[in-house]
């Protein structure tokens, strides 16, 4: 068996295994399970799940790699593009079906240019020469340094006139006698929509040998720079527009093998904030919703336990049976905390840990590495469990969550209200166990020190909230 020391136990964020040395890697380590089976079905459109369960990941390992036919890019919105969304309100005086609109035309010149030419199944010209006039129009209008991310996409969008005259210029001169319309910078809406319909023609028109799928990530952190009512509604407009394209145009597309799609992947308290209309449908009929959960008694049939012993077991030379990797790293036997139980194996001891997510995990056994490699003055091959009880562990692994408590809030709060959050725990005085009633005071003395400092709060409390603790 390989050394702890000797693990490469790869990123806690799946970003990373896009850049080309960490791919062979992320193949070796990634579980091909369920999930991905459902993300590869032609009606899934959202991909929803908690901060750390894999959202990134699924759309990091399709775009890495052809996975049952589909061609897979994963794009970021950046906080450059909310800003650019912002600008354009202001200039153009947007509503919330604009944004919609926008973002429609983002996706399909994304996708239309997702497209390369070994793709096609063999079609007579007058059936591809819409997709070669827009693709002229755009290595025009970029001066062919067009760069398929969402900032570059919205510069088309901006320059609405400019960009609809030179579609109906190169659809003029592919053969289309029948196009006479005139653009005004004034009526962006109306370019917006002509866009709109020429390459959802130029899609339709089109013969794939693969689905191509198109993942948006980023919705999940709000810039701090972005008001929050500005934020949602550019995000709304987003996933009215994935829901548009996909269930009212791209899979109505007849004749094709290869089908169109866009996903988009977001946090389920995000997408009950959209206001989608029948959304509990959505999330069971549209969507991969990444729940990791398990509970003790059956945890070693878990997909959260699957991954966690495909990390230690995929870098070893022999292939190992299922758990094998885990019971020899992880040897201890902890005091069981129920009476049924003589023991608890140490997966549980992982699992009161976390949130049942697999970033937690594999953060967890990150940070064992490497207390392991400060503190063993010999070499072992297994892990022990004061690694695990350890101070220095324990901060470290709460400095983790903390973080992502933070990123978690951003979304609704800014980071003023975030200190706020964290004053909390100044009145607890180094408490680290309390019951309801010490909870109970604690809060009230928060909400005295926010009204003596005049510190606006954004949802004013009208008594105090119930804390939900789940001991198992």
């Amino acid at each position: 068996m390989k050394s702890i020391s000797d693990f490469q136990l790869g990123f806690a964020d799946a970003v990373n295994y896009q850049r080309r040395e960490n791919k062979d890697l992320f193949n070796i380590i990634f579980v091909k399970n369920i999930f991905l089976d459902i993300l590869c079905s032609p009606s899934t459109y959202f991909l929803i799940g908690e901060k750390g369960t894999g959202k990134t990941a699924y759309a990091v390992f399709l775009a890495n790699n052809v996975f049952k036919e589909n061609v897979s890019e994963l794009k970021y919105i950046e906080e450059t593009d909310y800003q650019k969304f912002v600008t354009l309100k202001q200039e153009k005086h947007l509503q919330l079906s604009d944004y919609t609109s926008i973002w429609k035309v983002i996706i399909l010149l994304i996708l239309s240019r997702s497209i390369k030419n070994e793709e096609l199944v063999n079609s007579p010209f007058t059936k591809i020469f819409r997709i070669k006039a827009l693709n002229q129009a755009i290595d025009d209008y970029y001066a062919n340094a067009f760069s398929p991310e969402i900032i570059y996409a919205l510069k088309f969008v901006e320059d609405s006139k400019v960009t609809a005259e030179l579609i109906a210029k190169y659809l003029r001169l592919g053969g289309d006698k029948s196009l006479t319309t005139s653009f005004q910078e004034s009526r962006f809406q109306v370019n917006l929509l002509y866009i709109q319909n020429q390459f959802e023609n130029a899609l339709a028109d089109l013969k794939l040998k693969h689905n191509h799928l198109l993942f948006i990530d980023g919705i999940d952190i709000r810039p701090g720079l972005i008001p929050y009512q500005e934020y949602l509604d550019c995000i709304k407009g987003l996933a009215s527009a994935v829901w548009s394209l996909n269930n009212d145009f791209l899979s109505q597309i007849k004749g094709s093998k290869g089908r169109f799609r866009a996903i988009l992947l977001m946090r389920p308290d995000i997408f009950n904030s959209l206001g989608l209309h029948n959304s509990t449908n959505k999330i069971r009929d549209n969507s991969v919703y990444l729940d990791w959960r398990t509970n003790y008694p059956n945890h070693r049939n878990s997909q959260l336990f699957l991954l966690s012993d495909r990390l230690l077991a995929s870098q070893q030379e022999t292939e190992l049976e299922v758990g094998s990797a885990w019971d020899y790293y992880f040897p201890w036997k902890s005091k069981s905390r129920k009476p049924n139980r003589d023991y608890d194996p140490p997966f549980i001891d992982f699992l009161r840990l976390s949130y049942s997510r697999p970033r937690d995990i594999i953060t967890i056994i990150q940070l064992l590495q490497e207390e392991h490699k400060e503190k063993q003055s010999e070499p072992t091959l297994t892990f022990t469990e004061d690694l695990l009880s350890s101070s220095d562990f324990q901060t470290k692994y709460s400095e983790y969550l903390m973080g992502a408590i933070k990123d978690q809030l951003s979304f609704y709060y800014n980071i003023s209200d975030y200190n706020i959050f964290l004053r909390f725990f100044s009145f607890l005085n180094g408490r680290i166990d309390f019951n309801y009633f010490q909870y109970n005071q604690t809060y009230m003395k928060l909400i005295k020190y926010i009204e003596n400092n005049q510190i606006e709060m954004v949802c004013p409390p009208k008594r105090s909230p119930v804390l939900m603790l789940d001991w198992n």
